[in-house]
């Protein structure tokens, strides 16, 4: 069948069609269509009663305790979870890994490091330090049981003016560096580092 055809035989049913679809709506027998259509509908409430001022104060109320609850589910899932961090099953599982049973300090670094040839992302990491087999000293940066970073470290004397034993922390060193200090029962080391660009 050819595409005149096609289209003759289409427009010829549309216009026979037509007053049999006309014949089913049911037109008003006198004035406007829209005179009649508006005459039996509100508009934006028009004929209701007002709302009083109390109605009006209870149903802000509402909204605005809905909100409130809304908020606070939003402020419960942004809760930083790296506040419990060295307390779960990853300190149990980096110990026995390193074989050191007591707990290691954890320290939050900020902003992106420059480590060798990587970076050390912004993050929570628990910190290990020890002595190489020439006698140098490493700090490990750890995320679960994995080693994320090795720093070498200068061995100090200092204590850094710090209340515990065991601490890790970081100090800014200028604009690009910062200076990240440790300290355990067998030495006190810091270690100066790169911020990345």
């Amino acid at each position: 069948m050819s595409m005149k055809k096609f289209l003759l035989i289409f427009s010829l049913m549309f216009v026979f069609c037509l007053p049999v679809i006309a014949g089913d709506i049911d037109l008003p027998a006198s004035g406007d269509l829209w005179d009649s259509w508006g005459a039996n509908q509100d508009f934006y409430g028009q004929d209701k009663p007002a709302v009083s001022d109390e109605e009006f104060e209870k149903a802000l109320e509402s909204v605005k305790n809905k909100n409130h609850k809304l908020e606070n589910w939003f402020r419960k899932l942004q809760k930083p979870r790296g506040q419990e961090f060295h307390q779960g099953n990853e300190t149990e599982v980096i110990n026995e890994d390193v074989g050191n049973k007591e707990t290691l300090p954890v320290i939050t670094i900020p902003v992106g490091l420059e480590i060798g040839d990587g970076v050390l992302p912004v993050g929570h990491y628990q910190v290990q330090g020890e002595r190489d087999e020439n006698g140098n000293v490493l700090l490990k940066f750890y995320q679960a049981q994995y080693v994320m970073a090795q720093i070498p470290a200068v061995e100090t004397n200092d204590d850094f003016d710090e209340e515990t034993i065991s601490f890790v922390r970081w100090i800014p060193d200028g604009d690009d560096k910062i200076k990240i200090i440790f300290g355990s029962v067998d030495f006190n080391a810091y270690a100066l580092v790169n911020i990345t660009k």
